[in-house]
């Protein structure tokens, strides 16, 4: 034993053994030395890990690996095996003595190569000339993604290189995207992209790239011919092949109609024998659109004309100072398009007429001539028609306007990163290649809500590359937000019906934002072994999603493990990302069903509150039958108090909204003795005479009966069943006293007195009086047996036949008593 003044020591001794283990940072001294120091293995892997200790007193070292002790060794170094196939694992060596110990955690990093990695277009198949075609590359499965870059190859050559640091850190299998938005022209068909996707641990190197198949852009353009109008002319007669000649991604298919009415012809070329004037159309088409070329046949001469224009056409205008009429006096095309404009003039004396240009100039004698070209190719392009005459020489420009839409029309981020809420961000749209610009109206839209425009001052009639910038501070509402822009060339009314029109690809806003609690309820009630806390139906939002983590009682829970009913109680959610954290709490109330506690047997004092109840919840309704069943039994109210006549045994039933439950419930009630007869508290006896009293009780258990005071000379005692009696024969003074009776069980002592008074005389007359009764007793049955003997040996007897004798007197029959007929 331990003496008052032994335990300071003690206690003292306790702490120096803890300070020659640890410092004042609890680390282990000496320190305790891991190998390897951390590890960095693949999923599914064994590691075998090596710790130890320059120490050589004899302490307990031990590795664990999560909760799983292995066997100690009491030397100073310990060899453990850590397998890989939990993405939490964890593992630490322990130094101990007594009750003191140290640790040290291994550094645990797990990791696993994509599982594969597709490369492929987010819409359609095939790219749209001029438009943006986004691939997008998916990494399947991999961890931890925070490691993961992303390479992206054309041709062979990398182009882009993407890493996911600044996902938070997490463990266990994610899957990953990338994507590339790029243009593409006709001359860039079959360009073939991949991506490959590795994990990059830095100083401990990368892990082999995963590669995804290679895929071929194909770059779909509607139909195009090569010119639109041709004029074929010859003898009459004449074999001939009408070429028309287009192409187109997908390949175009043809048809061919003349004057109106379709031929079954399919083919690029087509022959026929010329005869009269004749108009042949061919038609190139495949889904992007079609085009037509327009074969003017005659059965004479060629005469090369261009196609008509697309352009309307207002009224002719006429200059005061110039009798000349331009027809239309203004127009619109499109670069590389066709044109033409017919110019006239009334005047008086013509020496010639013309148009100058740097293509599809005329010279004429007449008094109309029209300007023609296949396609305007030429920005500088001023054509002016001139007259001379007699008397004058003029010329008219003509109002042309040349136009291009827009190769590519694009939104991208101005600033790196993702947008943060509260935080100005800058969106641009890059229109490329556009004219004239001082025409151009960009317009920002999001969704489909149009919050900015924008005019361009520049003067160039030539194409150039603009932009334009955007202004947003997003709220965590703008997350998945789309921005776009369109790039309108407003070209007034000689311009096409349908203003020109290009939309760049939608650009999806990534807004990061701290966590919010969208939906948690307050309470909530779930059963037993059947909720867990990942079931609450909690809704926390947050950009990057925040990590969600579970306390109970300050300690972090598994979410996913079922709980148990002494696990009611107050959960607190810490909801975190990057921007910050919140916490919400939920009051959880486990129930389950039905089930018994109490023993199946009482032994209870009468009177006695006994309580056998059902747990549950919500508290079950309790009902009692009497009997070994509850089928067939008679359902009685809940005892609680108990009397002896409520012995026996009982059936209950256990009923809430989750189940039922039932329990057979034997009672036995003990109750104190209790005297089954009446006595006298007095008995007088004569001395000499004898006197017997007796004593019987009830009682659970059965009292033990027991007289006090029946040792003595004249006193027997007997016992009869439950009863046991005093007999005292020929009473003499002695005996004489207070006799007790005692009933005695578990319950209690009971106790009876009975007080033997002993007379010296009895009265003499009494006894005479007594003895003369049993004397006249004796003679009075001794005088009716002789009567009643007489009576049968001599009495007469009369008989009446109820037939009348031979005789026919009636007379009746006597018999004596011998039975001898007189």
């Amino acid at each position: 034993m331990l003496t008052a003044t032994m335990l300071p020591l003690k206690m003292l001794g306790l702490l120096m053994l803890f300070f020659s283990m640890c410092d004042a940072d609890g680390e282990c001294l000496p320190e305790l030395i891991l190998n390897p120091p951390e590890v960095l293995g693949e999923y599914g892997d064994t590691v075998t890990v090596n710790c130890s200790s320059a120490d050589s007193d004899n302490f307990e070292m031990y590795g664990m690996v999560g909760n799983t002790q292995w066997q100690p060794e009491y030397e100073n170094s310990v060899t453990w095996n850590v397998t890989l196939s939990d993405w939490n694992v964890t593992a630490e060596c322990v130094k101990q003595l007594n009750n003191t110990s140290c640790r040290k955690e291994l550094k645990i990093r797990i990791y696993q190569n994509p599982e594969e990695v597709v490369v492929g277009p987010t819409k359609n198949a095939s790219a749209l000339e001029g438009t943006q075609y986004e691939l997008q590359c998916d990494v399947l499965n991999v961890a931890p993604v925070q490691h993961l870059t992303v390479s992206w190859y054309r041709d062979g050559e990398t182009i882009r290189t993407d890493n996911f640091t600044h996902l938070n850190a997490t463990k266990g299998l994610a899957s990953e995207s990338s994507t590339l938005t790029a243009t593409f022209s006709r001359a860039e068909n079959g360009a073939q992209f991949h991506c490959g996707a590795h994990l990059d641990f830095g100083e401990h190197g990368s892990k082999p790239a995963v590669n995804s198949s290679v895929h071929a852009v194909s770059v779909h353009y509607a139909a195009e011919l090569k010119n639109q109008t041709e004029y074929v002319d010859g003898n009459e007669g004449d074999h001939v092949t009408l070429k028309c000649e287009a192409e187109g991604r997908p390949a175009p298919v043809f048809s061919w109609s003349l004057d109106g009415k379709n031929l079954m012809e399919t083919t690029s070329d087509l022959n026929i024998t010329l005869a009269t004037n004749a108009i042949y159309i061919c038609t190139a088409s495949n889904y992007l659109g079609n085009t037509t070329k327009l074969f003017d046949v005659y059965g004479m001469k060629t005469n090369v004309m261009g196609a008509p224009s697309a352009i309307t056409t207002p009224e002719p205008s006429t200059p005061k100072d110039c009798p000349l009429v331009l027809t239309p006096a203004e127009i619109v095309v499109r670069f590389g398009d066709p044109a033409e404009v017919e110019c006239s003039t009334s005047a008086k004396g013509l020496q010639g007429m013309g148009w100058e240009a740097p293509s599809g100039a005329t010279a004429s004698e007449t008094n109309v001539t029209i300007w023609t070209v296949d396609q305007v190719k030429d920005w500088a392009t001023d054509p002016l028609c001139y007259l001379n005459t007699k008397d004058n020489q003029c010329f008219v420009m003509l109002k042309i306007t040349l136009y291009k839409t827009p190769d590519s029309v694009s939104v991208s981020a101005l600033d790196q990163g993702p947008m943060v809420e509260g935080t100005e961000y800058r969106l641009k749209c890059d229109i490329t290649n556009v004219a004239p610009v001082q025409k151009l109206k960009v317009t920002w839209y999001r969704g489909n809500e149009i919050v900015e425009t924008q005019m361009f001052n520049d003067t160039s009639e030539i194409p150039v590359h603009v932009s334009s910038t955007f202004r947003i501070t997003p709220e965590r509402d703008s997350d998945g937000e789309l921005f776009r822009c369109d790039a309108k060339l407003h070209l007034g009314p000689n311009g096409p019906k349908r203003v020109p029109t290009e939309s760049s690809s939608p650009f999806k806003a990534v807004v990061h934002y701290k966590p919010l609690v969208k939906t948690c309820p307050g309470s909530y009630a779930g059963v037993e072994q059947e909720f867990s806390i990942d079931k609450l139906s909690c809704d926390f939002a947050g950009n990057p999603p925040p990590t969600v983590k579970w306390y109970y009682k300050e300690k972090l829970i598994n979410a996913s493990q079922p709980l148990t009913r002494d696990q009611s109680g107050e959960y607190t959610a810490q909801i975190e990302n990057h921007l910050g954290s919140i916490n919400t709490s939920v009051l959880v109330s486990i129930e389950y069903g039905p089930s018994f506690t109490c023993d199946d047997r009482y032994e209870v004092s009468e009177n006695e509150i006994v309580h056998c109840e059902a747990d549950g919840k919500p508290k079950p309704n309790v009902s009692w039958f009497v009997g070994e069943k509850v089928e067939g039994g008679k359902e009685v109210a809940a005892l609680t108090r108990w009397t002896k006549n409520d012995r026996g045994i009982y059936s209950l039933l256990a009923i809430n909204k989750h189940g039922s439950a039932s329990h057979r419930l034997r009672v036995d009630v003990l109750y104190a003795p209790v005297f089954t007869e009446s006595y006298s508290e007095e008995v007088n006896v004569f001395l000499g005479d004898n006197v017997t009293f007796g004593c019987s009780a009830d009682g659970h258990p059965p009292p033990d009966i027991q007289w006090r005071n029946s040792s003595k000379a004249h006193v027997t005692v007997t016992t009869r069943g439950s009863q046991k009696s005093i007999t005292v024969a020929g009473a003499t003074s002695t005996d004489a006293g207070v006799y007790i009776c005692d009933a005695t069980n578990n319950v209690t002592v009971v106790t009876r007195t009975v007080t033997l008074v002993v007379k010296d005389c009895k009265p003499v007359v009494g006894k005479a009086i007594w003895w003369l009764i049993i004397l006249l007793v004796f003679v009075i049955v001794f005088i009716a047996i002789v009567v009643a003997q007489h009576h049968k040996t001599h009495g007469q007897y009369s008989f009446v036949s109820a037939k009348p004798d031979n005789d026919g007197s009636g007379i009746p029959m006597t018999t004596q008593p011998n039975g001898v007929s007189v």
